[in-house]
């Protein structure tokens, strides 16, 4: 077998910054949000989607959300996912549930939820009584690809179906995997499970069947896996950048679990600031590296910095909050300094 190469964590976070448009922002339009979205945007917290595409598109509105081009899934995790129409088979279906009985409940689920609404978008706790089921028992239709939902982050999602998917779900597992390699590789079968929300029986699998498109590498955290077509990118010496971005809770860069976290943030300590037990704080991410993390209350931001920074960084980040497109504010955005 062959020894897998060595990359060093400058390689990876670089590539992966590369990879999802992080060094510079890309230039508006449909293509430059389906390649911020490639991987899908969380939005389990309120407007978080909407702040991934402001972090790597120019001039993303308040109103980016509404384009009819996106949609409202429940997605890895049964998390609140935000990602291309077209794209729908492979954040859903992907997810299909590996058990005969559960994946059969599920699409008995999106059949009787469909009936009900017979067209229409409701509350969902109002469609789960309607049917006899605790309304967090819908997530589990959503891994038919016939359910969407709608989250304003103000009130409970609507949710509403749509026609089944023409994908073969093993094939859009397969797909949901390159996703996961391409935008947040290198990666492992245990790091596609954790981040897609699918046991070892389902994750596995899909990367064995993968492995004719991979190559191996070794980071400092462990070997792993990327998509052979990458590796050249990956292997490309980093280059300085001088980007500031505010990333939000979630967002692509910094949703890792595990040991994978190391790399993003070499210190202990600090990780467990970034990645808390209860609501993740946004990253600030200077230079292409996670400087401290911050937290937002209506127009109030509070950055908490782990290490100073200059006054043109602490102007450049100022900008980027006040550049943030939020709908509904009754101020303008400010920034308190902690650190």
């Amino acid at each position: 077998m062959t020894e897998p190469s060595r990359v060093s964590r400058d390689q990876v976070l670089a590539f992966r910054r590369r990879v999802g448009a992080l060094d510079a922002r890309l230039p508006p339009g449909e293509a430059s949000v389906r390649r911020a979205a490639w991987a899908g945007l969380t939005d389990s917290v309120p407007r978080a989607a909407l702040l991934q595409l402001h972090a790597r598109v120019a001039d993303t509105s308040s109103t980016a959300l509404d384009d009819p081009a996106l949609v409202q899934v429940w997605g890895p995790r049964f998390s609140t996912y935000v990602v291309p129409a077209q794209d729908r088979p492979v954040f859903t279906l992907g997810r299909a549930l590996a058990d005969d009985s559960r994946r059969r409940f599920a699409a008995d689920l999106a059949e009787r939820l469909d009936v009900l609404l017979d067209g229409r978008e409701l509350p969902i706790g109002e469609a789960g009584r309607a049917l006899g089921e605790h309304p967090n028992q819908l997530r589990y239709a959503a891994t038919t690809g016939r359910v969407l939902i709608r989250w304003d982050g103000a009130r409970q999602p609507t949710v509403r179906t749509v026609p089944a998917p023409d994908v073969d779900a093993v094939g859009a597992r397969l797909e949901l995997a390159r996703r996961y390699l391409r935008v947040l590789g290198p990666g492992t079968a245990e790091g596609f499970g954790a981040w897609a929300g699918l046991r070892p029986r389902s994750a596995g699998p899909a990367f064995e069947a993968l492995l004719p498109e991979l190559v191996a590498v070794r980071t400092d955290v462990g070997d792993a896996w990327v998509l052979a077509d990458d590796g050249a990118d990956l292997h490309q010496p980093p280059r300085p950048t001088s980007s500031i971005r505010l990333l939000p809770s979630g967002d692509t860069f910094t949703l890792f679990h595990g040991t994978d976290r190391g790399l993003v943030v070499p210190d202990a300590a600090r990780r467990a600031e970034l990645w808390t037990t209860r609501v993740w704080p946004g990253a600030v991410l200077v230079g292409g590296e996670v400087v401290g993390t911050w937290r937002r209350a209506d127009e109030k931001v509070t950055v908490r910095l782990w290490r100073p920074l200059p006054s043109a960084e602490r102007e450049a980040v100022e900008r980027e909050a006040t550049s943030m497109p939020l709908p509904g504010l009754r101020a303008p955005v400010s920034v308190r300094w902690e650190g």
